[in-house]
């Protein structure tokens, strides 16, 4: 299906949401994937969850198809910066990966001072911090303006909100080892250099992602996880970039952000309970935004999508080819 294809499918692409999966007992269930992991591989699920504010607040049509098979087409196209984990996507919701060790944190590299959670570099630089886990930033910067240099700013993982933390004291806590970090930071920084390059081709700014690492039976670290997606970077529009940011206005994104801000313009979505509901019209939005995302970046591949098929009918047939079920 391409992004010319929505209009006239609308109705059966949100009846063909994939929220979760039920295909064996060893599910685990992250923020949007489910994992089933099984004989050292390990099942990576996308599923069509959205998360934001450290929870999962909407689902978004083909989004799963279209951040696998992206993240599958970067994983080809950074393998010589650093091996990935990566032994086959045999669905176009699942990739197969070797299990590994993973390095308990997420690295967080930034091009430009943006973001509107509480995590993000312009909130924190907003409120006073002008030294970011080593970086230190001038007095004079404005929200949307380009770093002087992507900065890498590592959290951990594993617990409701993510803490910012310093590559010495990553270490000195145990959480990886001395060579792991010079080895991960280092592939960051290059991932990064290597996705804004193809990102700036195919007429995007890539303004942040972030990457996780692990590190196999053999000791060596390698990526796991999606590869700059909309979910997991800010992509924005070159072409509107400069006139957008001259009037004030927001980037003209290609990610979570817009949905985001819907959220953050209607409620407390870190505090409160009940959400409100992210009407049909804003969740196809996002999908025409993701996939045109998607075709500009891969040179116009198609997502597999048909309107008589039921994406994940055959995931537990795939999973089992692939032991990776518990019945």
């Amino acid at each position: 299906m391409r992004s010319s294809d929505l209009l006239h499918h609308e109705r059966e692409l949100l009846s063909s949401v994939v929220a979760e999966t039920h295909c064996g007992r060893n599910r685990r269930a992250g923020k949007v994937r489910d994992l089933y992991a099984r004989a050292g591989r390990v099942g990576l699920v996308s599923t069509d969850r959205l998360s934001a504010f450290d929870r999962a607040i909407t689902t978004v049509p083909l989004k799963g198809r279209i951040l696998n098979l992206l993240s599958e087409w970067w994983f080809a196209q950074t393998r010589d910066i650093v091996p990935n984990a990566v032994l086959a996507a045999p669905h176009p919701q699942l990739t197969v990966m070797r299990e590994c060790r993973p390095l308990p944190l997420e690295f967080v590299v930034r091009g430009y001072l943006t973001g509107s959670t509480s995590t993000s570099l312009w909130t924190r630089y907003r409120a006073g911090e002008r030294d970011f886990e080593g970086h230190s930033l001038p007095d004079d910067l404005r929200k949307n303006d380009r770093l002087p240099q992507p900065l890498l700013t590592p959290t951990t993982k594993g617990s409701l909100h993510d803490e910012s933390i310093t590559g010495a004291q990553a270490v000195d806590r145990g959480l990886l080892s001395a060579p792991e970090w010079e080895r991960a930071s280092a592939a960051a920084l290059a991932l990064f250099q290597r996705g804004t390059e193809i990102a700036r081709r195919a007429g995007f700014v890539l303004a942040d992602t972030k990457y996780e690492f692990g590190v196999d039976e053999g000791g060596t670290v390698v990526l796991l996880d999606e590869v700059h997606t909309p979910d997991s970077s800010r992509f924005w529009k070159a072409e509107s970039l400069p006139g957008r940011l001259a009037r004030g206005e927001e980037p003209e994104s290609a990610d979570k952000e817009y949905l985001r801000l819907w959220y953050a313009d209607r409620c407390d979505p870190y505090h409160d309970e009940e959400l409100p509901e992210a009407p049909d019209e804003l969740r196809l939005e996002l999908t025409r935004r993701y996939l045109h995302l998607y075709e500009e970046i891969t040179g116009g591949h198609e997502i597999p999508f048909s309107v008589d098929e039921d994406p994940p009918h055959d995931l537990r047939a795939v999973l089992a080819e692939w032991d990776l079920l518990e019945e």
